[in-house]
């Protein structure tokens, strides 16, 4: 990942978290709804990034073909 692509990921953990506490959800379906705000935020705030620089944040970069996934994998397990 790219530090853009992690630090909106961790936006969105991060906001997640504090909807989690702030609204005391509880269960599966509570813990779901506070999830999709905490992604509204970062999806937010990502596409107003992107909407003020012109590029995107979401890249191509990282992304390996599942054959090598699946190498990589392997290559880890040993």
């Amino acid at each position: 990942m790219t530090d853009l692509e992690l630090i909106f990921s961790m936006l969105g953990e991060a906001s997640t978290t504090k909807v989690t506490r702030a609204k005391n959800s509880k269960g599966f379906n509570e813990n779901k709804i506070a999830a999709r705000i905490g992604g509204k935020i970062a999806g937010n705030a990502l596409k107003e990034l992107e909407k003020e620089s012109g590029e995107n944040v979401v890249t191509s970069e990282n992304y390996l073909p599942e054959s090598k996934k699946k190498k990589e994998i392997k290559k880890k397990k040993k």
